[in-house]
C-alpha cells in the first residue's frame, strides 16, 4: 500500500505562437488552461482555474493565468493541498483545455504532469502533441480508492475550450 497524497502540483507548460510553425496557423495567441474540479460524488462543488485562482475551500490554488504561453517550464500551475479540502470532496479532476481554439497537435513543446510535493517525486508527464487534434483533456484525478488519496491518469481528449465544456463530459471519470 502506498502512502497517501498530501500536497500536489498540476503543472502545464507550452510555447508561445510564433516559436514554431504555429504562428502560420493562427495569428492569435496560444492561451491554454489548466483547471482543477472538485466534486461530491456526480456533483461539480468547486474549481481553481484562471477565472477563479482559490477554492472556497483554500485547498485548490491556480498561481495565475500565462495567456500566451511565454517563459520555460511551466506556464501556469495549481497546487492541491488536500489536508485543507472539504472532506466531503470525492474526487478532483485536472483538465487542461485551448482556451484560444488551437488544438494540441498545433501547440509545441506542450506538456502537463502531476508531482507529489512532499516527495518532488514526478507522478505523471503527458505531452500535449500525443493528445492530437483535441482541444481540451481530462489529464487525471485525485480520488480515494480506500482511504487514502491517490492519483489516476486518465488522458482522455475532449472537445473543449472552457471549462463550461468539460463539466457534463467528466461524469464518467467519477467512478
Amino acid at each position: 500500500m502506498t502512502e497517501s497524497l498530501a500536497h500536489v502540483s498540476f503543472g502545464l507548460g507550452w510555447d508561445p505562437a510564433g516559436d514554431t510553425e504555429v504562428s502560420a496557423l493562427s495569428s492569435k495567441d496560444i492561451d491554454l488552461n489548466a483547471a482543477a474540479l472538485a466534486f461530491v460524488g456526480d456533483s461539480f462543488t468547486d474549481v481553481a482555474y484562471h477565472e477563479q485562482l482559490t477554492s472556497r475551500d483554500g485547498a485548490l490554488r491556480h498561481h495565475g493565468d500565462s495567456v500566451t504561453g511565454d517563459g520555460d517550464g511551466e506556464n501556469e500551475v495549481i497546487s492541491v493541498d488536500l489536508t485543507l479540502l472539504d472532506p466531503a470532496v470525492t474526487t478532483i479532476v485536472f483538465l487542461v483545455t485551448s482556451y484560444s481554439g488551437q488544438r494540441f497537435s498545433q501547440i509545441d513543446n506542450g506538456f502537463c504532469r502531476i508531482v507529489d510535493n512532499v516527495t518532488g517525486i514526478e507522478l505523471v508527464r503527458l505531452y500535449l502533441a500525443e493528445v492530437g487534434a483535441y482541444t481540451g483533456i481530462v489529464f487525471g484525478k485525485l480520488h480515494r480508492p480506500d482511504q487514502n488519496w491517490a492519483f489516476t491518469p486518465i488522458g482522455q481528449p475532449i472537445v473543449a475550450q472552457h471549462i463550461a465544456d468539460a463539466v457534463p463530459q467528466l461524469t464518467t471519470y467519477l467512478h
